[in-house]
């Protein structure tokens, strides 16, 4: 028996350790934990609700509008504000935008790797590269001179003794699997991706103001205005800027990294059956067809047990509560007590080892995040959760693009319960949101034509008008799943405040049942080729696509090393 211990995840966003115990091979338990503390619900205490985007926007340098939007939304329940039309579709496309971005960079720059051999690109035939491409996409970039060109860049990289962003990783594992020209055909898209991603995230800056943390987010609408006469105003123009930015990135998607996904995907199968958690899911659901709230959900709300897809339940917020019985912090009613986020709270108290040390004490307190629950159950939440929700709820696009990739694989549903299933989700997703966006375009081009210019409720501006004391809950389905802010005003101040965030469900720590968290879950029953090199560790975990930023954020007040990495 080996007990290894993966710390920093790289390729992720914050600090994450994964501690594993391997028997014969295979991981036989696990324990997930995030070793910095977020700080944002006792910063935001004592705040004046309509700023509380604007801190809790910098949760994370990543999933940035994410958090400005369910906030917002927590705000706007609690006051009683009602965004107008126009709101919520720049809204949309503002989310969307972030949503498809990150999609894309996840299975590029953050996921890509663990499947991809860089070492041996360097060996691949260019015209057997440009044959290979050319059978699966009509992308442009596809002759056997531009990845003859590529393949020099990575030589001079290699001769350089200095890989870059492609150095630090397990070049040679033998889990890698793909012969040197899909390598090569990949590490072109890589590049691509980048140059692409600064591109699109444009649509940020022409509805935000910047990227990352736009500004135009607003208590009751946005700071956008809309005026087809005023040149400094979201027009006909600048809409037309953003529909010409989506329709690039629907090429992106449709004939770059679909393809690159189910080109890949035959020569790792296996992964259709590692990496399941429990079969629990849940999704918020986001983005109404039309500016209509009342108009279907793309990304349906509910709950799905035991992987049962014939079987949606509704979803009642009312039953998610938060453990600390592994968690460093403290409860007042005791640690094995959950708390729903309505009267959550965040007592952070550090007791574990001082550095520097082996391995976390697991039988007590061993992570920063908290374990969330839904009716006494860790639920996976995320583009997989997304995808089986709306399967299940009978979204025709998700059930058609959802069978012609398993058709294309030769895989039943089940396959879907696994690591290669959550990079499916991720890429039908993306396809299905990059298709949607134009819509909402035109929908904001009908209104100004009509003359509807309204962006914001002024009505809920002046706390005079809200009530004395007052609470709300916002959600919203960010690109790593169910993301949810609650805040008690009290007086026109925050009184309380408290985040769940996606990587808190999918990371968090074991709960007062000791039942694992999803990423504790997922880990189990993969084999490691090589406890030295643990590839395979990273290859689910990845899938997920973490980011501990948004679920833990501060450093240690202290000033302690909690931590040390070093680069080889």
């Amino acid at each position: 028996m080996t007990r290894i211990v993966v710390d920093p995840v790289t390729r992720i966003e914050g600090h994450l350790r994964i501690e594993a115990v391997v028997e014969d091979g295979v991981v036989k338990d696990a324990w997930s934990s995030s070793t910095m503390f977020r700080g944002i619900e006792i910063i935001l205490k004592g705040r004046d609700p309509r700023d509380a985007w604007a801190f809790a926007q910098r949760i994370c340098g990543v999933c940035t509008t994410v958090h400005a939007i369910t906030s917002i939304r927590a705000v706007e329940d609690a006051i009683g504000a009602t965004p107008p039309p126009n709101a919520e579709l720049v809204r949309k496309l503002v989310m969307s935008a972030q949503l498809v971005q990150d999609h894309v960079i996840h299975f590029y720059h953050l996921h890509a790797l663990d499947w991809v051999d860089i070492v041996s690109a360097i060996s691949a035939d260019p015209a057997k590269t440009s044959a290979l491409a050319q059978s699966i996409s009509d992308w442009p970039k596809t002759s056997p001179r531009y990845f003859a060109g590529v393949k020099d860049r990575l030589q001079s990289l290699a001769n350089s003794g200095r890989l870059g962003p492609f150095a630090n990783a397990y070049w040679g594992h033998p889990a890698y699997r793909l012969p040197p020209e899909a390598n090569l055909m990949a590490v072109a898209h890589y590049l691509e991706a980048l140059d692409w991603q600064r591109e699109f995230i444009k649509i940020h800056a022409i509805l935000g103001g910047k990227n990352p943390h736009p500004q135009s987010f607003l208590v009751g609408g946005m700071a956008v205005p809309i005026d087809p006469n005023e040149q400094a105003s979201l027009n006909v123009g600048s809409l037309e800027q953003v529909r010409m930015l989506i329709r690039g990135a629907q090429a992106v998607v449709s004939q770059v990294y679909i393809p690159d996904v189910l080109a890949i995907a035959p020569s790792y199968l296996d992964w259709a059956s590692l990496g399941a958690t429990n079969g629990h899911y849940m999704a918020y659901g986001e983005y109404h067809e039309t500016a209509d709230p009342a108009s279907p959900r793309i990304m349906p709300r509910g709950v799905i047990r035991n992987g049962d897809l014939g079987k949606l339940e509704p979803l009642d917020a009312s039953k998610i509560h938060e453990y600390v019985t592994h968690s460093w912090y403290d409860y007042e009613g005791g640690d094995d007590v959950g708390l729903h986020p309505s009267e959550g709270q965040t007592s952070p108290n550090y007791t574990g080892p001082e550095p520097p040390y082996e391995f976390l004490n697991v039988e007590g307190k061993y992570s920063w995040l908290k374990a969330p629950r839904y009716d006494g159950q860790p639920m996976e939440v995320g583009p997989l959760a997304r995808t089986l929700v709306a399967y299940a709820a009978g979204r025709p696009e998700a059930k058609g693009l959802v069978d012609y990739v398993l058709g294309a694989l030769g895989a039943g549903p089940a396959a879907l319960h696994s690591t290669l299933g959550r990079i499916a989700a991720r890429a039908i997703e993306t396809q299905i949101m990059v298709d949607k966006m134009e819509g909402w375009v035109d929908e904001l081009l009908v209104n100004m034509g009509a003359g509807d210019l309204r962006i914001c409720d002024n009505d809920k501006w002046d706390p005079s008008t809200w009530p004395e004391d007052c609470t709300g809950a916002g959600f919203h389905e960010a690109p790593r799943g169910a993301l949810g802010h609650w805040v008690h005003i009290r007086k026109g101040e925050i009184a309380n405040y408290q985040c769940v965030v996606p990587s808190t469900w999918n990371a968090g720590p074991r709960d007062a049942d000791q039942e694992r968290g999803p990423y504790e879950q997922a880990v189990i029953g993969t084999p490691i080729a090589d406890p030295e090199q643990p590839l395979e560790i990273l290859r689910t975990i990845h899938s997920f696509d973490p980011c501990m930023a948004c679920g833990v954020h501060v450093v240690d007040g202290r000033g302690r090393t909690l931590a040390e990495v070093k680069i080889q």
